[in-house]
């Protein structure tokens, strides 16, 4: 039986570590269990691994949703 595993890394980088924080917290409640994330200075980077191509894009696709909500938030939050 052929099992396939598809992989990817995402890294945000922001404009200093306490952006970069302050997503990393927001949005690592939602990404437990589903990615591997670490927080370095003012990036993050995400791992992702999955067996099927439609969870590996669907999380893909959560995650960067996510994001842009984190970042709009922080951006009106200045």
């Amino acid at each position: 039986k052929y099992i396939m595993k598809i992989e990817g890394n995402i890294v945000f980088t922001y404009n200093n570590a306490d952006n970069s924080k302050l997503v990393f917290d927001s949005l690592e409640v939602d990404n437990e269990d589903y990615l591997e994330s670490k927080l370095t200075g003012n990036s993050i980077e995400y791992k992702i691994t999955s067996e099927k191509l439609g969870s590996f894009l669907a999380t893909v696709d959560d995650l960067i949703s996510s994001e842009i909500v984190v970042e709009k938030i922080v951006e009106k939050s200045k």
